[in-house]
């Protein structure tokens, strides 16, 4: 993906693999990772743009994922202490593609990226409200 702009990492977040996280191979079930993905995200809003996703459903905007990416490059295990790094890759008009790196201390597991249209209540896309793209421009 080309690169509009420089990424703009939040706070990285920690996260303990709790045992319903993991198969019966003992490693982090694959989809999970979109799990943490989430985690990730929301605290990035959170952090970045200085309200929670929760505060923006009110408001009247939601962003659905319409697209996912993930690459495993190794497993994490039961009690693993992991970090999520989140960061926004991409934005349009319309759209926010983030990009994510989970870590057990300094070796990448997995990498990703989420892509997520803005849309109203019944889920007819609409324009990334003026609040929230000067927010961005601004980081």
């Amino acid at each position: 993906m080309k690169r509009e702009f420089e990424l703009k990492w939040g706070q990285p977040v920690s996260y303990r693999v709790i045992y319903g996280d993991t198969d019966r191979a003992g490693v982090v079930y694959y989809a999970n990772y979109l799990r943490l993905f989430e985690i990730g995200r929301t605290e990035w809003m959170r952090d970045m743009l200085g309200r929670a996703y929760r505060d923006l459903e009110t408001s009247g905007i939601l962003f659905p994922v319409v697209e996912a990416h993930v690459r495993y490059k190794a497993p994490a295990g039961y009690d693993d202490l992991l970090t999520i790094y989140t960061a926004l890759e991409d934005t349009s008009k319309v759209t926010l593609t983030f990009y994510y790196e989970i870590k057990r201390l300094d070796r990448i597991l997995v990498t990703g990226n989420t892509k997520h249209a803005a849309a109203d209540s019944r889920g007819r896309l609409k324009r990334i409200p003026e609040d929230i793209s000067s927010k961005i421009k601004g980081l």
